[in-house]
């Protein structure tokens, strides 16, 4: 197998944590692999709510911390999520700097809206719901023009290489059918979610988890991956990615109605349609559940401003038969953001040595249980950043004897039948039987395909789903549905995990 020697950081994924990475790694060169074209085949480019930082008068980094930590329901790292908050206001200010033409109140502030579970207006956004495409274009642009950044496009991560000792060395990287070995002395994996695991998603089909899976496999610490949110209100049309009716419209007073048309979420919770996301997501569940379709509906609080506030929205609709001006959007429930991850600390750093993460593959501890909106672009920038200025400290590595860590790929059909068994047992409400039911097809499709990646980081959710007997943030049990007295992480490695002959005892 051929073999490039990169003298610097390598960076695996373009979305904005990778980006962000790269341009903080300045001034060691940054080599930054990415499979689709830039812009394309990233959850950055299709957030829509914006990003959350303490901007305005009335608010600060102690409030949005202190909402981050309650929407996390008890898992939030703290030291974490201040950082997060204390750094936010100069990360958005940056963005802006290179381009990012956030939305802006008349004496020139940045206009910001309310979303679910924050106490109080903060989300900066661009043209209502176009902002990860806004920022991302931003981004590419200060990144192509950086004399020390290169991006190789094409390139798909098939595996990773590591010494004797375990240290991670680079990774192997496909081109058109050819494999090549790319060394550095700093992998910074950002390689995105898992939405692909899922049937129903908003995120791009082809996340299917494989950086986290092959971090695994090397013998990385992965937190909290049982954890993943649903975003309520995916557009109920057949695509595949469910095109996402942003959160801000119910922050602008949109409603939800069921089939009957009454209003329901007040019997869910106080907050009603601005209760936290896993709340709603499982008040429409029971509401589809029971026979009665749900729909948002946003023609009395944005009615005829609709192509203007909300062109995203608005085109998607319209794409599937639906003018939001004048009749309720259908949604559903569908897997959007994983709170889980390759564990990292405040720099980037895995606990392998060479290797880093940074967003949503990465579990910095920001967001516990249950993702705060908008927060996540705000982690990709703010903590890959500190990623690319870590990693462009590692020293020089010795490339001798280096091992490749390639597992076998997943067939399409076989992602299809997987797809299908995560929505259907690890999905929005979950139960031992549905866990071990999934823990066996997924031990099917290892016999018959080899433990692919995306099958490791599936398996890795649905046992520590398993093994989580409660009910806490985006991972909720219908046969235990309180929470613990005691709050706790999942701190685990590919090894800890049960052996296929104790599932039933660790059920149990």
């Amino acid at each position: 197998m051929p073999r490039i020697a990169h003298d610097g950081v390598l960076v695996v994924g373009a979305g904005l944590a990778g980006l962000c990475a790269a341009l903080a790694a300045s001034p060691r060169k940054a080599l930054v692999l990415t499979y689709a074209p830039l812009g394309q085949g990233c959850s950055s480019a299709w957030a829509q709510g914006g990003m959350a930082a303490a901007l305005s008068e009335g608010d600060s980094a102690e409030i949005h911390a202190a909402d981050t930590i309650a929407a996390g329901a008890g898992l939030v790292v703290s030291e974490m999520a201040h950082l997060l908050t204390k750094e936010g206001p100069a990360a958005v200010r940056n963005l802006a700097n290179l381009g990012a033409p956030f939305d802006r109140t008349a004496d020139g502030g940045f206009a910001q809206s309310l979303e679910a579970a924050h106490s109080r207006p903060r989300v900066a956004r661009v043209k209502g719901d176009q902002a990860g495409a806004a920022i991302m274009q931003a981004v590419m642009i200060a990144a192509l023009a950086s004399p020390h950044i290169k991006v190789c496009t094409g390139y798909r991560l098939r595996g990773l290489l590591q010494d004797p000792s375990g240290r991670v060395c680079g990774v192997v990287a496909e081109r058109q059918g050819a494999q090549v070995e790319i060394t550095a002395a700093a992998t910074i994996l950002a390689t995105g979610g898992l939405g692909g695991l899922y049937a129903v998603t908003t995120a791009p089909a082809e996340l299917l988890g494989e950086g986290l899976g092959l971090a695994a496999l090397a013998g990385a610490l992965i937190g909290d991956p049982e954890f993943v949110q649903f975003h309520p209100t995916a557009i109920d049309i057949p695509l595949d990615p469910a095109p996402l009716a942003t959160e801000a419209l119910r922050g602008e007073g949109a409603v939800l109605i069921n089939a009957r048309g009454e209003r329901f979420m007040a019997r869910y919770h106080p907050d009603a349609e601005l209760a936290p996301r896993d709340v709603v997501a499982r008040a429409i569940q029971a509401e589809r559940q029971a026979g009665r379709s749900v729909y948002l509906d946003a023609r009395e609080a944005v009615g005829a401003q609709f192509p203007k506030t909300f062109p995203v929205v608005f085109a998607a609709c319209m794409a599937g038969g639906i003018d939001p001006r004048i009749k309720p959007i259908p949604v559903a429930p569908a897997c959007h953001y994983h709170m889980g991850g390759i564990a990292t600390d405040a720099e980037g750093r895995a606990s392998l040595p060479g290797l880093y993460a940074a967003g949503e593959c990465a579990s910095t501890g920001v967001h516990g249980a249950n993702r705060l909106a908008s927060n996540s672009l705000l982690e990709a920038a703010v903590f890959g950043a500190r990623a690319g200025r870590s990693a462009a400290q590692a020293n020089e590595l010795d490339a001798d004897g280096l091992v490749r860590l390639l597992p076998p790929e997943l067939p399409t059909s076989a992602v299809r039948v997987l797809r299908q068994a995560m929505t259907r047992d690890a999905g929005v409400v979950r139960s031992a039987d549905g866990l071990q039911r999934l823990l066996n097809q997924i031990d099917a499709l290892e016999a018959a395909h080899g433990r692919a990646a995306s099958l490791v980081t599936a398996r890795l959710v649905t046992a520590c789903a398993l093994g989580r007997t409660e009910s806490r943030g985006g991972h909720f049990r219908s046969d235990a549905t309180e929470p613990d007295a005691s709050p706790r992480r999942t701190l685990v490695r590919w090894t800890d995990l049960p052996t296929r002959t104790s599932w039933k005892h660790a059920a149990e």
